[in-house]
Parts: C-alpha cells; structure tokens; sequence
C-alpha cells in the first residue's frame, strides 16, 4: 500500500513540477503548452506529467487525437486538510509570542517611568 500523502509531496517536490500544476491551475493545457517554457525535451516533460498524474494532481483526458492535462485540485485539498493542524498550532504559537511581546512592552513602558 503507497503513502498518498508521501507520493504527494514528493511530487511537489520538483520547481518543474509545481510551475506545470501553477499553470494547470489556470486551465486545462496539452503537453506542448506545458512544455513551452521549459528548456527540456517533450519526453522530459511527459516524465514529469507521469508523476503528477501517479500522484493523483492531474488527470489526462481524450478529446480526438489531444490529451488535455487537467489539475485535480482534490488531492491539493487532502494535503491543505493534513497542514491545518499544523497551521492551526503555529498561529496558536505566533498568538502567544504576540502576547509575550506586548507584556514585555508594558513592562519596558513602566520601567521608563
């Protein structure tokens, strides 16, 4: 059985990657639009579409002879569930060195007087 979340962001993991989802995030696109601003070959490029795809962040359609890439922002919204908790604790942690700081402010304050 695979890690989902594992295979997610080691999809994520390659800038390659990422700026082909960034620009899926805008619509669909063939592998010849993805590949235009990239300085590799077209079988590099569909390497790098093969991952996302086993990662579950894109799906390929058929439409005649084009296979449009789509993004599957579900298994974004998987990983987005899985960092809120962590999110959740850091604004709780930031919340309290706020607190921290003002207290030591009016302390600052109150020795000055």
């Amino acid at each position: 059985m695979t890690d989902t979340l594992s295979e997610t962001f080691a999809a994520l993991a390659d800038p390659t990657r990422r700026a082909i989802l960034a620009r899926l995030a805008k619509g669909e696109a063939t592998v010849n639009e993805l590949a235009e601003p990239f300085d590799m070959s077209l079988p590099a490029v569909s390497k790098h579409l093969k991952v996302l795809e086993n990662a579950k962040l894109i799906s390929r359609s058929r439409t005649a002879q084009w296979r449009p890439c789509r993004l599957e922002a579900d298994t974004l919204k998987t990983v987005d569930g899985w960092l809120g908790g962590y999110r959740s604790l850091w604004e709780h942690r930031l919340d309290r060195l706020e607190d921290y700081l003002a207290t030591l402010k009016t302390e600052e304050k109150e020795e000055q007087r």
